[in-house]
């Protein structure tokens, strides 16, 4: 039953642990920003347990078409993520190797790449982006718990000790509290960035003409005016 969660962990050789690193470095820290360490941890179980039980679900029937690699490494949790990401965007097209395509698109692009990447498995990863999709149209909200539940999860041991690690950065679980740690990051500390010194003279003096009384201004204005 373990195997459920430890194959994630699992990588035969340095080209797909390197590869493995890239993935979890580029999908996982952005989708850890949008919800959080805590939801994040326990949707990363949640995907990898899902994902596993729907390939050993298609497996039996893949496996007398073809051969079957089997799952390893987190692609299918990145894959996950992916779909969780494009089907909850707003934006309809994304740029994808120069070309304009829709966003619903680019996580089926990205499964034919990912075919060509050593030890990696077309069928976990395909079951990580059904899983991923699922979860986005809300077929899965049981696994979804409010903000407030990852409030309180920032507090409770191990997220607790992972706040006080200062080498690792640590994303809250409100989306107020997130807001303002990356407002934090965004908003510079006066005397951070360099400054210019502008030269601003003194104002120059008044002419002899413009002190004189107000009544005498008035009539050389009117005389000035005069056709």
């Amino acid at each position: 039953v373990h195997r459920l969660i430890t194959y994630i962990f699992v990588y035969e050789d340095l080209t797909s642990l390197t590869c493995g690193a890239v993935i979890i470095w580029y999908f996982a820290s952005s989708f850890e920003k949008n919800v959080g360490t805590a939801k994040h941890c326990f949707l990363t179980i949640a995907f990898a347990v899902l994902s596993a039980l729907l390939y050993l679900l298609l497996e039996t029937v893949v496996s007398r078409v073809s051969e079957v690699e089997d799952a390893k490494g987190f692609m299918p949790v990145a894959f996950a993520t992916l779909g969780v990401s494009t089907t909850r965007s707003r934006i309809k097209r994304a740029l994808f190797f120069g070309f304009r395509i829709p966003v619903v698109l680019v996580p089926w692009f990205m499964l034919c790449i990912a075919w060509f990447i050593p030890h990696s498995s077309l069928l976990s990863n395909l079951c990580g982006l059904l899983t991923g999709a699922a979860y986005g149209l809300g077929y899965c909200f049981c696994l979804d718990f409010p903000e407030s539940v990852g409030s309180k999860l920032d507090h409770v041991f191990p997220f607790s000790l992972l706040k006080r690690i200062p080498v690792l950065s640590y994303i809250p679980g409100s989306l107020a509290e997130r807001r303002a740690f990356e407002g934090s990051k965004i908003n510079a500390v006066p005397g951070t960035y360099p400054t210019q010194s502008y030269y601003c003279a003194s104002p120059p003096a008044l002419p002899a003409f413009q002190m004189l009384h107000p009544s005498a201004q008035s009539q050389g204005l009117q005389h000035s005016c005069a056709p």
